[in-house]
C-alpha cells in the first residue's frame, strides 16, 4: 500500500534579506522625515524628506503578503515597529550621554536626531496602522480578486494604507508644531507622492513577484487566516 507524499513546504530563501530591506527602509526613512523639503523649481510641491524612500516599504509590504501571506507579513511589520522603537530609544541615549572632550557636534547630533516624543509617537502609530491595514486590504483582495489583477491589489491596499498614514504622522508629530497649512500640505503630498510611487513601480513589482513566487514555490491566500495584528501564529 503507498501513500502519496505530502507537498513540499514553501521555500522561504529570500525573506530574510526582503525582511531586513524593509526594516532598513523603515529605519531610515523615520529619520530623513525629520525635514520637510522644498524644491525650487516645484514650490508647489511640500513633503518630507522620508517621502524618497519610505514608499518602497510599501512596496515591499506588498510582495511580503502576495508571495508569503499575511502572517509572515505581520511578524515583519512588528519587526520594523520594534526596531524603529529601539532607533529612537537608542538616539535619546547616546545624545544624553556626555560627548567626549574636543567634539564640537553635540548641538547639531542633537538636533537631528534626538526626536521630540510627538514625533516618535506620530512615527510608530502612523507606521503600525498604515502598514497593517495596507497587509489586510491587500490579502482581502487577493482572494476577492482570486489572484488576478495584481496592480488593482498593489495600488488599492497603497491608498488605504497611506492615507491612514500620511494623516496619522503629520498630524501627530507636528501639528501644532508647524502652522497648519504646512501641516495639511505636507500630508496631502505624502499621500499622492507615496501612491504614485506605487503605481509607477507596478512593473517592477510584477516581476519581484513572480520571480519570487517561483522561486520560493509559493502563492498563499489567505482563506483561513486570523487578521488580528496582535495574532503572531501561522494563522
Amino acid at each position: 500500500m503507498t501513500t502519496e507524499s505530502p507537498a513540499p513546504p514553501p521555500r522561504q530563501r529570500w525573506l530574510p534579506t526582503i525582511a531586513a530591506i524593509f526594516c532598513g527602509v523603515l529605519v531610515v526613512s523615520n529619520i530623513a522625515a525629520i525635514k520637510p523639503l522644498h524644491l525650487p523649481k516645484l514650490p508647489w510641491l511640500l513633503m518630507d524628506g522620508g517621502n524618497l524612500l519610505f514608499p518602497i516599504s510599501y512596496i515591499f509590504g506588498d510582495i511580503l503578503v502576495e508571495v508569503y501571506g499575511y502572517a509572515q507579513a505581520r511578524r515583519i511589520i512588528w519587526l520594523g515597529f520594534i526596531l524603529n522603537l529601539f532607533a529612537a530609544v537608542t538616539f535619546v541615549a547616546v545624545t544624553h550621554l556626555p560627548p567626549a572632550p574636543g567634539w564640537a557636534h553635540q548641538d547639531a547630533f542633537a538636533a537631528i536626531l534626538l526626536q521630540t516624543p510627538r514625533v516618535v509617537l506620530g512615527s510608530l502609530v502612523a507606521f503600525w496602522a498604515g502598514s497593517f491595514l495596507n497587509a489586510y486590504v491587500m490579502a482581502k483582495m487577493k482572494i476577492l480578486t482570486q489572484g488576478r489583477h495584481l496592480w488593482l491589489r498593489t495600488i488599492g491596499s497603497t491608498l488605504a494604507g497611506q492615507a491612514i498614514d500620511s494623516a496619522l504622522f503629520t498630524g501627530l508629530a507636528f501639528a501644532g508644531v508647524w502652522p497648519l497649512r504646512l501641516v495639511l500640505l505636507i500630508s496631502f503630498w505624502n499621500f499622492v507622492l507615496k501612491t504614485a510611487y506605487e503605481a509607477l513601480a507596478t512593473p517592477l513589482t510584477y516581476l519581484v513577484v513572480r520571480r519570487l513566487k517561483h522561486a520560493e514555490a509559493s502563492d498563499p491566500f489567505d482563506t483561513r487566516t486570523n487578521f488580528s495584528p496582535f495574532r503572531l501564529s501561522d494563522s
